[in-house]
């Protein structure tokens, strides 16, 4: 894990994910080295500061993609645009809900990041699904080199990622090439759905996942018998859950298995294990829509999958981070033993030898991701060569 600021756990994360999305190190270097001492105070004060370093290089970023534009340079533009929205989501990010320009924020975010995938032609579209009265947003990524219907993976976030977050890391880029396409989701509790539509999480996943998966069956380009799902961080509650109670599902996947969140927030509470953001006890109330602490605790008491995975009848694959410091290993042993019903289960445990030891391995996700890659062709049937 590179750790850029010694005692600050949540800004490192923050840091090396922006790396993973396409960060620049003279850009991080001239980010990050004011905050030193802003990295010691608390959240409050020290996440103001971070917002303005890194939100002032996404805009200088954008008024030099915007003198690149005015020459015709479009690819250029693209480019710099493309890194202006990872810092504009990495300052988003480490804000409480509700500071003052965190809504603006965000949508400059979208703005930017798609103002920069339409410039420099990438293999990603934003689509709409159909849901509760409104859509929940997502990411479509074309398999590449497929006559026909292709498989497709349904990928969704953890506890505080969103859908251009996943997509810059690179799993829809490695699936892409091994003939099996992405649609990296928004769904309720995160990205656009929790800011901009106020759907909070539900511990009931299958709810919304089913609605996807009917819109993928309607697609003439999506093989509704090849349709897989993963999940990231608290992405894997929600994926065994969905999987296990909507059968249309025909594999699935946890990068970093999160078996018993109630039991992690218990320990948390008891200040163990790292948190992912600051503020964070705010930010959770938020994502489940939780009036206050009572409330949240007993929303997360039904967030774990004890009688949930043995209904999984479909090939899984669990991976964890041998170092995980979010969430323990033993979760992931939990998880395998329970998938009794699975034809077709594995644990992979990232070490020290391929890298990808941390949480959801964002230490180091390029190996971990073509495992994954490669485990999801295997079994839609993409290709691995």
């Amino acid at each position: 894990m590179f750790r850029y600021f010694p005692t600050n756990y949540p800004w490192n994360l923050s840091v090396d994910l922006a790396i993973e999305m396409g960060a620049k190190m003279g850009e991080i270097e001239e980010m990050c080295a004011p905050l030193m001492e802003a990295s010691k105070k608390r959240d409050a004060e020290g996440t103001v500061a971070f917002r303005e370093t890194w939100a002032r290089m996404a805009d200088k970023l954008c008024d030099l993609a915007a003198e690149d534009e005015t020459k015709g340079r479009l690819i250029s533009a693209g480019e710099k645009y493309n890194r202006a929205a990872t810092y504009y989501l990495t300052a988003e990010r480490l804000q409480a809900h509700g500071a003052e320009g965190r809504l603006a924020l965000f949508t400059r975010f979208l703005e930017v990041f798609n103002r920069g995938t339409e410039l420099t032609k990438e293999n990603c579209v934003r689509v709409e699904i159909p849901y509760e009265g409104t859509h929940l947003s997502a990411l479509y990524v074309r398999a590449e080199g497929v006559d026909g219907p292709a498989p497709v993976l349904v990928q969704v976030n953890g506890l505080d990622s969103t859908k251009e977050m996943k997509y810059r890391v690179g799993l829809p880029r490695m699936l892409a090439k091994r003939g099996v396409a992405s649609l990296v989701i928004d769904q309720p509790g995160t990205g656009e759905a929790l800011r901009l539509q106020g759907l909070p999480a539900r511990f009931d996943a299958e709810h919304w996942a089913s609605r996807v998966v009917d819109w993928l069956e309607a697609r003439d380009d999506i093989d509704a018998a090849r349709i897989g799902m993963e999940g990231v961080s608290l992405g894997g509650y929600y994926c065994p859950r969905a999987v296990a109670f909507e059968p249309r599902f025909a594999c699935g996947v946890v990068w970093g298995a999160n078996h018993d969140w109630r039991d992690v927030q218990k320990k948390r509470l008891e200040n163990e294990g790292d948190f992912p953001v600051p503020h964070y006890w705010e930010h959770v109330r938020w994502v489940w829509g939780a009036k206050d602490m009572g409330d949240f605790m007993a929303i997360a008491e039904q967030v774990h999958l004890d009688g949930v995975v043995e209904k999984i009848k479909v090939p899984f694959l669990v991976t964890h981070g041998e170092k995980d410091s979010q969430i323990p290993l033993k979760w992931a042993q939990r998880t395998f033993d329970q998938l009794v019903n699975s034809p077709d289960r594995e644990l992979k445990i990232f070490t020290e030898r391929e890298g990808g030891t941390q949480h959801s391995s964002f230490d180091n996700p390029d190996n971990a991701g073509a495992y994954i890659a490669d485990w999801v062709a295997e079994h839609l049937n993409g290709r691995i060569a």
